[in-house]
């Protein structure tokens, strides 16, 4: 018999899924492995972005917390010139990796680390920063707005918001909220934040949360109205979803008009 840190068999990609547990995301048909079962890999909120910018052709691109690579593999096909795509989750990191070989990436590269402080301590700017599913599980969200809007003029992202008028008293997804609601000052606006816990999720090997239990979900007018203090003047709003099972959520992209850099 072989060793257990072996592969007995013929080599395939479902052997390198099986390798590592708790995938999310599905990989495109044509790979032939069963992984995760979200199809995030034609994902139409990145394709709207996409379509907002008008061709992410020869850019630079930053994506935040990549988790299983599908939205780095769906912006490969559309031509930039690079992606930086940085994901703090050990097994997510791996998993990445995987589907990078996979799927041939070869204008992305992978970094395992905080996020947060790739925005702070790196000198680059980028023509576009994604940052998808990554903002509601922050601590402090608007410092995460704050580094975006430091390393580029133009960014997407999606993410759930906390609305008692969406997710009433007796709603089940209030049963994460810690404590009452928070008012924070920041750049003139008055942001209402709300604590919530993951309340042992992350025990699991698909979770894919944030590195903090407590995290901070923010009213989306509060979100709106802080991108638009610093400094971008062309915010759009789509696949807005009060209903959304984990939550409500919605879509945003924004660019300083201003201020754009020409790709290449």
């Amino acid at each position: 018999m072989a060793l257990d840190e072996y592969v007995v068999g013929m080599p395939s990609a479902q052997n390198a899924i099986d390798t590592l547990p708790g995938w999310n995301q599905a990989l495109p048909p044509n790979v032939d492995a069963v992984a995760g079962n979200g199809a995030f890999y034609n994902d139409p909120r990145i394709l709207w972005a996409i379509d907002q910018l008008g061709s992410i052709e020869g850019l630079s691109i930053l994506e935040l917390g990549p988790l299983e690579a599908a939205h780095t593999f769906l912006m490969e096909q559309h031509g930039p010139n690079a992606i930086d795509a940085v994901e703090a989750n050990k097994l997510s990191y791996l998993r990445c990796l995987v589907v990078k070989e996979l799927l041939d990436l070869r204008r992305a590269k992978f970094y395992l680390g905080d996020f947060a402080q790739w925005l702070e301590k790196t000198d680059r700017r980028y023509d576009f920063i994604v940052a998808s599913g990554v903002l509601y599980h922050m601590e402090d969200p608007v410092r995460l707005l704050e580094l975006i809007a430091a390393r580029t003029n133009v960014f997407y992202l999606w993410t759930h918001y906390v609305s008692d008028d969406a997710m009433p008293v007796g709603d089940p997804r209030r049963g994460a909220l810690v404590g009452s609601m928070e008012i924070q000052e920041r750049h003139g606006v008055q942001v209402r934040l709300r604590k919530r816990s993951y309340y042992g999720a992350w025990k699991s090997k698909s979770f894919c949360g944030g590195m903090h239990d407590l995290h901070r979900w923010v009213e989306k007018d509060d979100i709106i109205a802080v991108i638009k203090a610093l400094g971008f003047d062309d915010v759009r709003v789509a696949h807005d979803e009060p209903d959304h099972q984990n939550g409500p959520s919605f879509s945003i992209f924004a660019q300083r008009t201003g201020l754009l850099k020409t790709p290449g």
